[in-house]
C-alpha cells in the first residue's frame, strides 16, 4: 500500500486510474522531474513580481497580491486534488499563485533579516537533493512503518496548527512555540524534519506511479504534489531561521 502525508499524493491518488492506454505514453519519473522544474521556474517568476513590489514600497499592492496568491493557490490546490486530469492546466496556475505568496512573504522576512531568503532557498534545495540521493541509493527506505510515522507526525502538526489558528481568532496565544526561545526553535526544527521526510514519501509515490504505468497527465499531478511539499518545507525553514536570527539579535 502506498502512503503519504501529502494531501495531494495519498493512498487513493492512483486508484481507479488504471494504466495508460496502449496508444499513450505512460507516466515516467523523468517526465515528472521535467515538469517539476517547469513549475519551479513559473513560481520563481511570479515570486519576483511580489518581491519587487515590496522594494518599490508598494505595500498595498503587495498585500493584495500576497492574499491573491495564498487564497487562490489554496483553491486551485483543492480543485487539482479532486480533478487530477486537469493538473496539466491547474498545476502551472498553482505554481504562479504560490509564487505570488512566497515572493511577498520572503520579501518581508528578508527586510527584517537580510540574507535569510538565500539561506532558506539553499537549505530547501540542499535538503531536496540530499534526500533524493539518499532515496536513490536506498540509504532511506520508504517502509510501511516509516510512512506511518511520517503520516502520523504530519497529521499531528496539521492539527496543532489548526488549533493554534482557532485560538488565535479567540485572542489566545500559545506561549513559547512561536517565539525565538529554545522551545520555539526546537518545535520548528521538528516540523522541518517532518516536512523533509515527506519528500521521501513523495519520491516513493511518484516512483510507484511510474511503475504502475499511470496516465501521462499524472506527471503534472506528481510534480504538483512535490511542489506542495517543497513550499511547505521552504516556509518552515524560513520560520526556523527567523527564530534563530531573532535570538541572536
Amino acid at each position: 500500500m502506498m502512503r503519504t502525508a501529502n494531501p495531494a499524493l495519498n493512498d487513493a491518488t492512483f486508484s481507479g486510474l488504471g494504466r495508460a492506454a496502449a496508444s499513450e505514453e505512460p507516466m515516467t519519473i523523468q517526465g515528472t522531474v521535467n515538469k517539476t522544474i517547469f513549475l519551479l521556474v513559473l513560481l520563481l517568476f511570479s515570486a519576483t513580481w511580489t518581491w519587487s513590489l515590496y522594494y518599490s514600497q508598494n505595500t498595498q499592492a503587495l498585500t493584495l497580491w500576497l492574499l491573491v496568491g495564498a487564497v487562490g493557490g489554496f483553491i486551485v490546490a483543492l480543485i487539482t486534488i479532486f480533478k487530477k486530469a486537469w493538473s496539466p492546466v491547474l498545476a502551472p496556475f498553482y505554481a504562479v499563485l504560490e509564487g505570488l505568496m512566497l515572493g511577498g512573504i520572503s520579501s518581508i522576512f528578508e527586510a527584517r533579516y537580510p540574507g535569510i531568503v538565500i539561506q532558506a532557498v539553499g537549505l530547501t534545495f540542499g535538503t531536496l537533493f540530499g534526500l533524493l540521493l539518499a532515496y536513490k541509493s536506498r540509504l532511506i527506505r520508504a517502509t510501511e512503518n516509516f510512512k506511518l510515522g511520517v503520516v502520523a507526525a504530519t497529521g499531528g502538526i496539521a492539527l496543532f496548527y489548526l488549533i493554534t489558528m482557532v485560538l488565535g481568532f479567540l485572542g489566545i496565544r500559545i506561549p513559547y512555540i512561536h517565539e525565538g526561545g529554545l522551545i520555539g526553535i526546537g518545535f520548528s526544527l521538528f516540523v522541518v524534519v517532518v516536512a523533509a521526510l515527506n519528500l521521501v514519501l513523495d519520491f516513493d509515490f511518484i516512483e510507484q506511479g511510474a511503475v504502475r504505468g499511470a496516465p501521462k497527465y499524472m506527471e503534472w499531478y506528481g510534480a504538483f504534489g512535490l511542489m506542495v511539499t517543497l513550499i511547505w518545507l521552504y516556509l518552515e525553514i524560513l520560520r526556523l531561521l527567523s527564530k534563530i536570527r531573532s535570538r541572536r539579535d
